[in-house]
């Protein structure tokens, strides 16, 4: 059972929802929407590493912010509410020198004022690089 506001939302219907946008500038990519999930891509190049060469820590806390907030807006009624962030947290586990990152968001708790949205980006070979927890505020719209 889909838990998205529009139950037959396709991938197509936001893809570009991020257009001009901090995650434009670095690239990220919706890929996939399931019954519960969202997932993207970011490019570890020039954009989102850090002055070592290994992706940035921040570059993957907006992945991981892009994907919840995302989907967060995507549960809401968007003509009655908005999504702020509230708390975001993340621990690197891995880093990252080259290719690409994936990051896949499903929530934790779906509620009337808050959700709390799990995070975790992957590299290429399907290793955990990053866990981050997301907490959202549902505001209703004045």
């Amino acid at each position: 059972m889909s838990i998205w506001f529009q139950p037959q939302i396709q991938l197509a219907d936001f893809k570009d929802f991020g257009k001009n946008t901090l995650g434009d500038l670095l690239g990220m990519e919706f890929t996939e929407i399931g019954d519960d999930f969202i997932k993207a891509t970011m490019p570890v190049d020039h954009r989102t590493k850090q002055p070592y060469g290994l992706l940035h820590g921040g570059a993957s806390v907006a992945l991981a912010e892009t994907l919840g907030s995302v989907g967060a807006g995507l549960v809401i009624d968007p003509t009655k509410f908005q999504c702020v962030g509230l708390e975001i947290n993340a621990n690197h586990v891995r880093s990252v020198s080259e290719g690409f990152v994936t990051g896949i968001a499903t929530p934790v708790h779906i509620g009337g004022s808050t959700h709390i949205w799990d995070i975790k980006i992957y590299d290429q070979k399907d290793r955990l690089v990053c866990i981050s927890r997301l907490t959202v505020a549902i505001l209703q719209k004045r």
